[in-house]
């Protein structure tokens, strides 16, 4: 998979479970600029 596929996918597995950018950050304990950057394939780290 590539950045943006594996963005995708991370977009579409939040969304299924009802779940904002914020919100999911929060249970990873991590800032929703993160999880921004994974769903638009900027950064995977």
């Amino acid at each position: 998979m590539n950045r943006i596929d594996t963005g995708k996918f991370i977009a579409g597995c939040r969304k299924e479970k009802g779940l904002t950018q914020a919100q999911l950050a929060e249970k990873l304990n991590i800032t929703d600029r993160a999880v921004s950057k994974w769903e638009t394939g900027v950064s995977l780290r």
